[in-house]
């Protein structure tokens, strides 16, 4: 089990391995792995942050772009919260009706469907 699978609670990692579910990866969570790697605050991850869309598709996991109307949501959601990567993945699920894995409780505040 990778280090990654092992931080995911029970219910989202048996959400994630049903294959009946269809797994999305945002861009912005690339966005975000790569910037933490360039940064070196993700030493460990050079393999995923090289091919993230290869490993991503290997997992059978699908891609979530970036499009203009989310981008506009992320950047009008109101709230105190700053992180622009944690309020692209809002705006994504808000407007796409998905269920955002998270272990961030901060995400509840926004009305966002969150499995943890």
């Amino acid at each position: 089990m990778a280090r990654g699978e092992m931080a995911l609670s029970t219910p989202a990692r048996a959400a994630i391995e049903n294959t009946d579910n269809n797994v999305f990866v945002s861009a912005a969570s690339a966005w975000e792995i790569a910037t933490k790697f360039r940064l070196g605050k993700l030493p460990g991850a050079a393999a995923a942050a090289a091919d993230l869309a290869h490993v991503v598709a290997g997992q059978g996991f699908l891609h979530l772009p970036i499009c203009f109307a989310r981008g506009q949501a992320a950047g009008t959601l109101d709230g105190p919260h700053r992180d622009p990567f944690d309020r692209m993945l809002m705006a994504q699920a808000m407007l796409d009706n998905m269920v955002l894995v998270s272990n961030e409780q901060r995400f509840d505040a926004y009305g966002v469907r969150r499995l943890w």
